[in-house]
C-alpha cells in the first residue's frame, strides 16, 4: 500500500529546516545552524502541522536577542527576499517563514505594538500573517484597522490581501477575530476593485463567511459594488459567484437571483437512479432531464442525505451542472458519484440514502438508493 501523503512532513522536514537555518545563520551573528537544526528536527515526530512552526519559534528563539525590538531587527535581517511582486495570484509563501509573526505576537503585542506590525507588514510579503494579526485586532482593534485602511492601498498585493484575510470572520485554523461587518466591510469597499485575483478571491472567501450570519448585508454590498463599477464586470461576476457558493448551496433565492437564476418558473425534472444498489466503495449514476416552457438558465445542483448510525441523518450538496433549458431542447446531464468507503473526512454508513436535485435554488425531484 502506498504512504499516505504528510502534509507536515512535507512544509517541515530537513530540507526546509535547513534553508531557515541557512537564513538566520547569514543575518544574525553568532547564530548556530547546526544546533537550531538538531533541536527543530527532534521535536518535530510528536507535533502536528501547526504545532510544528511554534517548535520552530521556540527553537529560533532562543539564538535571538531578548529584548523586541533588537529581536525584530533580526527576524527581518533573516528574512528572504519578497514574493515575486508581478504575480497575480496563488504565491502563498512558505510556511517555515510565519517565525516572525508568532514572535510578533508573542513578544510585541502589549508593549511593542507599533513595533511589531512593522514586522507584520514586512513579513507578510514573505508568508501571509493572517493568523497573527488577529490578536492585534482583537487587542489593539482601532488601531489596527487604522494601520489596515492604509496597507488597502498598499503597492505590495500579499499586504492588500492580509487586509482582508486577516479580517476573516471565519479564517480556517485561526482564532476568532471581535469584529463587526460595520468595521470590516469599509475595507472590503477599498479592496473590491483590486486588479490582482490573490486580493479577489480574499474579499470573496471574507464575504462567503459573512454570508453564513449576514446574508441580506452581502447581496447589498454585491449589489453596491456593481453599481459602483470599479472592478471589471467579468471579475465582479466572478466574485459574486465565489461570495455567494455557501447561499447558493443552500438554495438562497435571493442569491439565485443575485446570479440571475429564477427559482420561480415551473420546471419538470426527472430523475433516474440507473444503480438503486451501491456497494461502499463503487459509484451512485443517476441521470436528470430539466424541461421548460422558456428560456431557462439553469443551476443544478444535487443534495445527498446520508444514513447515519442510530436512525440519524446527514446532508451534503454538491454541484452537478449549469446550464440551459429551451422549450425545444431539455437540460440533460449524468453523474456518477463515487461513494469511498475510506474517506477520511466522511464516513459512510450502510442503509437507505437520499439523492436531491435542486434546480434554481428549489427542490425539485427526489429518489432513493441502497448503500451496501
Amino acid at each position: 500500500m502506498a504512504e499516505r501523503f504528510s502534509l507536515k512532513d512535507a512544509l517541515f522536514n530537513a530540507e526546509t529546516v535547513g534553508q531557515l537555518a541557512s537564513e538566520y545563520a547569514g543575518a544574525v551573528p553568532g547564530f548556530d545552524a547546526d544546533r537550531f537544526q538538531a533541536e527543530a528536527l527532534a521535536g518535530f515526530p510528536d507535533r502536528e502541522l501547526m504545532a510544528r512552526l511554534d517548535w520552530l519559534a521556540d527553537c529560533i528563539e532562543t539564538q535571538l536577542a531578548g529584548d523586541f525590538p533588537t529581536m525584530a531587527e533580526q527576524l527581518e535581517a533573516a528574512m528572504p527576499a519578497p514574493l515575486d511582486p508581478s504575480l497575480k495570484d496563488d504565491d502563498f509563501g512558505k510556511f517555515i517563514h510565519a517565525v516572525p509573526g508568532i514572535l510578533a505576537v508573542r513578544h510585541g503585542l502589549e508593549d511593542h505594538r507599533d513595533r511589531a506590525m512593522e514586522l507584520l507588514y514586512r513579513a507578510t510579503q514573505r508568508f501571509s500573517m493572517e493568523f497573527y494579526i488577529r490578536p492585534f485586532l482583537n487587542r489593539w482593534t482601532e488601531a489596527t484597522l487604522a494601520d489596515l485602511d492604509t496597507w488597502a492601498v498598499d503597492q505590495n498585493y500579499h499586504v492588500r490581501r492580509l487586509v482582508s484575510e486577516g479580517t476573516r470572520p471565519k479564517l480556517p485554523w485561526a482564532k476568532a477575530v471581535t469584529l463587526t461587518p460595520d468595521q470590516t466591510l469599509p475595507l472590503l469597499d477599498r479592496l473590491q476593485g483590486d486588479p490582482t485575483r490573490y486580493v479577489t478571491r480574499s474579499v470573496a472567501n471574507h464575504l462567503n463567511d459573512l454570508s453564513k450570519t449576514h446574508d441580506d448585508l452581502v447581496l447589498g454590498r454585491l449589489s453596491a459594488w456593481q453599481a459602483q463599477a470599479t472592478q471589471t464586470p467579468k471579475e465582479l461576476d466572478w466574485m459574486t459567484r465565489h461570495a455567494l457558493r455557501t447561499l447558493i448551496k443552500q438554495g438562497h433565492p435571493g442569491a439565485m437571483t443575485a446570479l440571475g437564476f429564477d427559482g420561480e418558473v415551473p420546471v419538470s425534472v426527472a430523475l433516474d437512479i440507473e444503480t438503486p444498489q451501491v456497494a461502499m466503495g463503487e459509484a451512485l449514476c443517476f441521470s436528470c432531464r430539466v424541461a421548460a416552457e422558456v428560456d431557462l438558465p439553469l443551476l443544478v445542483d444535487y443534495r445527498i442525505t446520508f444514513a447515519r448510525p442510530g436512525g440519524k441523518q446527514a446532508e451534503k450538496v454538491f454541484k452537478l451542472k449549469q446550464g440551459k433549458s429551451t422549450p425545444v431542447k431539455p437540460f440533460e446531464v449524468r453523474k456518477v458519484h463515487k461513494l469511498k468507503g475510506d474517506a477520511t473526512t466522511f464516513t459512510l454508513h450502510p442503509g437507505t440514502h437520499l439523492i436531491t436535485v435542486q434546480v434554481n435554488g428549489v427542490d425539485r425531484a427526489q429518489a432513493s438508493f441502497e448503500l451496501r
